[in-house]
């Protein structure tokens, strides 16, 4: 019988998961999951989380159940998929303190993923500790189970190749092959990362610039009729850009008539075509797809209980192949001193 791939990959629970993370992750999970040809671990990653969010700790707990609910709206099923929560894992903890004595400091200085988050949250010369390990806190996370596979952006590379160097590392000092090399599963070419409904390059939870899975028909239709389009079509006879128009842009990614899109394009870019008449066909398109998550989020949300026993079970899972990794860790360092 062939041995299965092992999956690993997940979200840090800072807020509900929007539509960026759906075409850039989360559809992609699904299909990996139902193929039968990987086993798949899902983490909702509270403790990398409280990095830079430690004095705000409701908004982790509020959050877990948020992203725990959208896993299973999109289809994400406990049955094929092992769903855990990182801090229930004490394995994780020591495994990673493992790991940090095989890293320096100058190269988790070097790791450019880290450099532009650390930018990007102007953190300054506050960098909180935690946040600076976090690739050896990921590292941990994707070795405790094995994994082979993990499916990451393309920005996420340098954070795989971190992982790796601390394998190989592992496995050298100490003359045992006990941890396996991952590699990155990259989403298709145009289907990384979505633009905000602003036109920013990045649909954000923190630039209030997206749509939510749990968004209701009324707030998707809002957002849809504020999308930025084109500054220079003032008028409806004017012709329009579609390079760099949101709403083309979605259209491109979700609307599954691409011969219409096609049509729409020329039109607009003749002359003729108002974007509000675009805005109410993506708006359109956008509530087909997402009125069964919806649905299915609503569901779920009904019985809390049940869901947070999903994660329970999938972290007593879970829990149990990380400790064994870890028995084997210690055993090839030589500090499993009393048997």
């Amino acid at each position: 019988m062939t041995k299965k791939h092992v999956i690993l990959t997940g979200d840090r629970p800072t807020g509900k998961l929007h539509i960026g993370h759906y075409v850039g992750s989360l559809k992609n999970r699904v299909a990996l999951q139902n193929t039968g040809d990987y086993e798949t671990y899902i983490m909702i990653a509270d403790m990398q989380a409280l990095t830079d969010n430690a004095r705000d700790p409701e908004k982790i707990r509020h959050s877990l159940l948020q992203v725990a609910l959208d896993y299973l709206a999109v289809g994400i099923d406990p049955a094929k998929s092992t769903i855990l929560v990182q801090s229930q894992i004490p394995a994780l903890n020591e495994l990673t303190m493992a790991y940090l004595n095989l890293v320096s400091v100058s190269r988790l200085n070097r790791n450019p993923t880290v450099k532009s988050e650390i930018k990007q949250k102007a953190f300054g010369e506050s960098v909180p500790a935690g946040f600076f390990i976090y690739p050896v806190s990921q590292a941990a996370d994707i070795t405790a189970f094995k994994a082979d596979t993990v499916p990451v952006g393309e920005d996420q590379e340098p954070m795989l190749e971190q992982t790796r160097e601390i394998v190989r590392s592992f496995n050298n000092i100490y003359q045992q092959e006990i941890l396996v090399e991952p590699e990155g599963y990259f989403p298709p070419k145009g289907q990384g990362r979505i633009p905000g409904l602003d036109g920013n390059a990045k649909m954000s939870k923190s630039l209030d610039n997206a749509i939510y899975l749990g968004d209701s028909a009324d707030a998707v239709q809002k957002k849809v009729m504020s999308m930025y389009t084109d500054p220079e079509h003032v008028h409806i006879e004017d012709p329009g850009h579609i390079e760099g128009n949101t709403v083309f842009t979605y259209l491109d990614i979700f609307a599954d008539d691409t011969a219409h899109v096609a049509e729409l394009k020329a039109q607009y870019q003749h002359g003729g075509l108002g974007d509000v008449k675009i805005k109410r066909y993506l708006n359109e398109v956008l509530q087909a797809k997402l009125q069964p998550i919806r649905e299915r989020r609503e569901q779920y949300a009904a019985n809390e209980d049940a869901v947070y026993d999903i994660l329970k079970q999938g972290s007593e899972k879970a829990n149990q192949v990380a400790a064994q990794t870890l028995h084997e860790v210690r055993h090839a360092i030589g500090i499993d001193y009393f048997g």
